[in-house]
């Protein structure tokens, strides 16, 4: 096994795909926002992006081959921002030369390609293996797993998630042949805007055991891939989920609400959460109430009484959410501070993302765990 060469006190990185994540995570390292670490080095096969890092960033390395930024023995830790289909394979390269590997969202496009990283983990304990899921760095989704865990809202009954706030017009997708590709991006709006809320979904409601989904390719958008998706979720014990998520949408909607026995938990823009608790279980209120004492819940005439309303407005944002996960990666390297996100995370969500995809293309419900096998082969089916 390779060591790492972090010193205690500063964890130097290079940065894999200067495009747009890349650009953030290089900026924000260079002007002194992730404690504890530096830039040391930049990495893109693309001469004009390197042309790009050399003009803002002067005399750092620079190197259109990851290998050769890896071999360099400049860097400790790696951030890989490229195209999807590279991320599994990097970061085996990154963990077989004693690098700390942060990965981008997705961890990968296909499930199957997770389970090599995860075998190449397995060998290098030494090693801090990170995800940029920075959404659940959000206190609003954190303090609503916290009471989700508390127990305090009972059983789950359902979950809807509409997340149409993702509008993208057509020059984002013309920017980069690989947008929107099956070959170059592995899909549209599931495998680039989804990751984090699919994640966040799983990580506060649990992982369904059947999904159908209904997906829409290229239905507002000049991209081969789909661009408007409804899923449905079918959980153990008998709870049902909505996901809602598209790009053409300017006027798009980010909403969540989770509903169970004891309460209800709701989420707008990621910004207000507001979290409601009966004071008895609806099972026990619908055993003992009148019709006329219902009426007077419907008209709203006794909500105060049935239950407490807490409010929760706490926010942090774009940026803010990413240097959060990256100075946790930086303390788990130097200090073995527990990781905010391991990779080992990563496959639950990847695998709901994967099962909405194979249920859109065979028009039939999926169940969990997914037949990788089956996905892989329908996946290469788009290559042609």
């Amino acid at each position: 096994m390779i060591p790492s060469r972090s010193n205690k006190d500063n964890v130097r990185f290079g940065v894999i795909g200067f495009g747009v994540m890349g650009q953030n995570h290089a900026q924000w390292l260079n002007q002194g926002l992730i404690q504890r670490a530096t830039l040391a080095a930049i990495c893109d096969i693309d001469k004009q992006k390197l042309e790009l890092a050399k003009a803002k960033y002067g005399d750092i390395p620079l190197f259109d081959n990851h290998l050769a930024l890896m071999d360099s023995q400049l860097v400790d830790a790696v951030i890989i921002a490229t195209p999807h289909y590279l991320h599994p394979e990097m970061a085996i390269d990154s963990m077989q030369r004693g690098i700390h590997p942060m990965i981008e969202k997705p961890i990968a496009v296909y499930t199957k390609a997770v389970h090599e990283v995860y075998r190449e983990a397995a060998k290098h304990p030494t090693l801090v293996c990170a995800l940029m899921y920075n959404e659940r760095s959000n206190p609003v989704y954190r303090k609503a797993k916290e009471f989700v865990d508390s127990g305090r809202l009972g059983s789950l009954r359902r979950a809807t998630w509409i997340t149409t706030d993702w509008w993208r017009p057509q020059s984002y997708y013309d920017s980069s042949t690989w947008r929107a590709s099956w070959k170059g991006e592995g899909g549209g709006v599931l495998i680039n805007q989804a990751p984090h809320q699919i994640d966040l979904m799983q990580w506060i409601c649990g992982m369904p055991e059947k999904i159908w989904a209904d997906l829409k390719f290229g239905s507002h958008r000049r991209i081969e891939t789909e661009d408007d998706v409804t899923a449905h979720f079918m959980y153990p014990g008998g709870a049902v989920g909505t996901f809602i998520i598209c790009t053409h949408d300017v006027l798009g909607t980010n909403y969540l609400e989770i509903t169970f026995d004891k309460g209800k938990i709701i989420a707008e823009n990621s910004k207000k959460l507001t979290v409601k608790i009966l004071k008895e279980s609806e099972n026990d209120m619908n055993l003992r109430m009148s019709m006329d004492q219902a009426r007077e819940i419907i008209n709203g005439a006794r909500l105060d009484d049935i239950c407490d309303t807490l409010e929760y407005t706490q926010y942090n944002g774009f940026g803010e959410q990413h240097r959060y996960v990256l100075n946790n990666f930086c303390d788990a390297i130097l200090d073995n501070t527990p990781l905010f996100v391991d990779i080992t995370e990563g496959i639950n969500g990847l695998s709901i993302s994967n099962a909405m995809h194979l249920s859109g293309w065979l028009r039939q419900e999926v169940s969990l765990p997914l037949d990788e096998e089956l996905f892989y082969a329908e996946l290469r089916k788009h290559f042609s």
